[in-house]
């Protein structure tokens, strides 16, 4: 990777709500690791479960979601899209930065009110895209910009919905589209050109394939599906044209190398006071992409 200069700044104190596996596994150990960011606050419906993820860090575990908005100056989102469609704005309106989840809610009515707000008070917003922190991701769409693509096929493929900790009731309900759909058109949307049109078909339940029409004329495939029985998970993304296929393949990335991007680029961004292009504008883009396949 490449060196960043030495963090020169605070770090950006930073509130978290939710308490799940996501937030304990992902979001609380990133922004406790610092130097850009430090984690001030854990608020959760489930006080337990909050005191739970705020102790290894020293974090105050929040007794009220109010409570929270007091002891940090941005928030970072775990929870269900429908409970960070419902808090989100309320910590735009009281002036905090937002780090937010994918999908930004379940319909989009309430992912416009979200962004609405973040407009009306002219916070900062970036999105948990997390492979596009990532620098094998970074080089794969800059290398695609630079090809005449006329079509692609891609995947995004694990079995997290057949039991264990991360098949909770959104993702059951709602399925691979709201889930995993938001990683893969992102990333096609970003790679092959703007997606101008798109349908669906299967079940988001099992499987679901979308195809993609995009503004160059390329046409594009996504096959998602969270419910077929592998021990990692698969995301491929394969682009063809008049000269060589360009490929990428998360298979050999090690994750652990996206979060220090994500949050120094996050406090970077509040500390500017601009956001970067994976904002919540972004969010409602890839939103509205759902909306139609869905």
């Amino acid at each position: 990777m490449t060196e960043t200069a030495a963090w020169t700044h605070d770090p950006v104190r930073v509130g978290l709500v939710g308490a799940g596996p996501w937030a304990r596994a992902m979001h609380a150990r990133m922004l406790a690791a610092g130097p850009e960011t430090r984690l001030t606050a854990v608020w959760a419906r489930r006080a337990e479960a909050a005191r739970e993820t705020a102790a290894p860090y020293g974090a105050r575990a929040a007794a009220s979601f109010g409570e929270l908005l007091d002891h940090c100056e941005a928030v970072a989102f775990a929870v269900p899209p429908s409970v960070q469609a419902e808090l989100a704005p309320l910590a735009a309106k009281a002036g905090k930065a937002l780090l937010l989840e994918k999908p930004l809610a379940l319909d989009l009515a309430a992912a416009e009110r979200l962004v609405d707000a973040v407009d009306e008070v002219g916070v900062v917003s970036q999105l948990v895209l997390t492979k596009r922190y990532h620098p094998q991701t970074r080089r794969f769409i800059e290398e695609a910009r630079k090809l005449s693509v006329t079509g692609a096929r891609s995947c995004y493929l694990h079995g997290a919905f057949l039991g264990g900790e991360f098949a909770t009731s959104w993702r059951l309900e709602h399925g691979a589209l709201y889930d995993l759909g938001p990683h893969l058109l992102d990333l096609l949307d970003a790679a092959v050109g703007p997606v101008v049109d798109l349908r669906a078909t299967g079940d988001s339940r099992r499987w679901i394939e979308l195809t993609c029409e995009h503004e160059n004329g390329a046409v594009s495939q996504a096959s998602l599906s969270g419910s077929v029985a592998r021990e990692r998970s698969l995301t491929r993304v394969e682009l063809f044209g008049p000269g060589p296929e360009l490929v990428y393949d998360t298979a050999g990335i090690d994750h652990d190398e996206c979060w220090p991007v994500l949050r120094r680029e996050f406090a970077d961004a509040v500390r500017a006071g601009r956001s970067s292009e994976l904002d919540a504008h972004r969010g409602l883009r890839l939103q509205r992409l759902l909306a139609r396949a869905a």
